[in-house]
């Protein structure tokens, strides 16, 4: 009986990977999208890492409440679309955090076509920090599955560090 319910288990999970991989596949193979891996997001994450982490995981909640997880997988991957490194610009991290989300709609714009809810999760994303929060129930997902995210990439490579430093230290 376990082994049956854990084959249960894997069919559906690969079942649900598929189904969000038909929704993003044709954003994936973008030169843009593809561009966000040579960006560091959070400490020892790219930016494109980051993106199909928040997108696998608001398509996920989304699919699960029956909400439209079409939607959010494609604005959850294509949130923090800009490609420049907000460390290097001239601005402080504040302007960065209120202007992205801008930037990275019209990125997405250029690349495909976005449906209401998908613009409206990509320019609100940074709600919190911004003051008008999202318009649909997925917007909320993602906002928050970003921001769990990026306090899980921060404390990942936080604990990481002396780990990684004795492995190289042992090593030497």
């Amino acid at each position: 009986m376990a082994f049956f319910l854990l084959r249960k288990y894997r069919e559906y999970k690969q079942e649900m990977v598929n189904e969000f991989y038909s929704h993003i596949d044709a954003l994936l193979e973008n030169e843009k999208v593809q561009a966000l891996d040579s960006y560091i997001q959070h400490y020892c994450y790219t930016r494109l890492k980051h993106s199909l982490d928040v997108a696998y995981y608001s398509f996920f909640i989304t699919r699960m409440l029956h909400w439209d997880s079409r939607s959010a997988a494609r604005a959850g991957l294509l949130h923090d679309l800009f490609l420049y490194d907000w460390r290097e610009e001239d601005c402080t991290g504040h302007q960065h955090a209120l202007n992205h989300p801008m930037v990275a709609l019209e990125n997405a714009r250029t690349i495909c076509d976005l449906n209401l809810v998908e613009e409206d999760i990509i320019k609100k994303h940074m709600w919190l920090i911004t003051l008008v929060p999202p318009r649909y129930k997925e917007g909320f997902v993602v906002t928050f599955v970003d921001k769990f995210c990026a306090t899980r990439e921060f404390f990942t490579s936080v604990f990481a560090k002396p780990a990684e430093q004795a492995v190289n230290a042992s090593n030497a």
